[in-house]
């Protein structure tokens, strides 16, 4: 692919990746989250992280098939060598642009789709049991991004990198540019994570728990919980946002030399 093209995506790409950092750089407490505080019982972040992590232990050993009949997964990796060739062929930016196109497409499609679930489940009052729907469809979306681009999420280390990702996208202050920059390393130069499957499974689940835990808090009343059920579709849209980016950083760096 042309070296010019590429760049300019590149530097596309990092104006991005710092708009991102910058608008979640802070945490952001609505005044509404601090007057229920007092209301949320003390064990629900232990619930919440139990939740998460047995939801991510789930979908991984049982779920990934389950997830891939929702889409056709042999003709997203023909799309994506399709859209390889026209890149080799066009070499230009349209064509370049392209790989990001079919991404941003599926993330559509499972946001609508994340908004849905989380109202129905608000409407009857289920927080928790929200739990496992909202993260098989936001692995679906990720699974999505990253057939987009050309690769896979089948290996530990592929789902190791994928907990990273949502674990660094609900990251705020020091952490957030810590693990965005030990992403980055990793996309430089790919090893092997220093860090177990069930431990980062732990780490992701804390910080989803830690993120959530007002907005299932809400969920978890009828009807008034459709304002929790919404914010799945609000943090689906911030995680895909950021994998996107990291995905989009990666397929670049293995196709431009001069920038890693």
């Amino acid at each position: 692919m042309n070296e010019k093209h590429l760049g300019k995506e590149w530097s596309r790409m990092l104006k991005s990746e710092e708009a991102f950092l910058n608008r979640n750089l802070h945490r952001k407490t609505a005044g509404w989250q601090e007057k229920i505080s007092r209301y949320v019982p003390k064990k629900l972040n232990e619930t919440l992280d139990t939740a998460f992590f047995k939801a991510f232990e789930l979908i991984f050993e049982k779920g990934t098939g389950i997830i891939e009949k929702t889409y056709n997964r042999e003709k997203k990796e023909q799309d994506y060598k399709v859209n390889e060739f026209a890149a080799e062929l066009k070499n230009n930016r349209k064509s370049i642009r392209e790989f990001g196109k079919q991404a941003g497409a599926s993330r559509a499609v499972n946001m609508a789709i994340s908004a849905a679930e989380g109202v129905g489940m608000g409407v009857f009052g289920m927080g928790i049991p929200d739990i496992p729907v909202f993260l098989g469809v936001l692995l679906k979306s990720i699974y999505e991004i990253a057939l987009s681009y050309g690769y896979s999420y089948d290996s530990q280390e592929e789902r190791i990198f994928i907990l990273k990702l949502i674990e660094t996208a609900l990251s705020h202050e020091e952490e957030l540019l810590a693990r965005n920059m030990e992403l980055n390393q990793w996309l430089k130069e790919p090893s092997q994570f220093e860090v177990s499957m069930a431990e980062q499974t732990r780490r992701t689940s804390d910080v989803l728990s830690s993120e959530l835990l007002y907005l299932k808090f809400v969920q978890g009343i009828p009807v008034v919980g459709i304002a929790g059920g919404l914010s799945d579709v609000i943090y689906q849209k911030k995680i895909t946002d950021y994998a996107a980016l990291k995905y989009k950083r990666r397929f670049l760096s293995d196709h431009f030399t001069v920038i890693v």
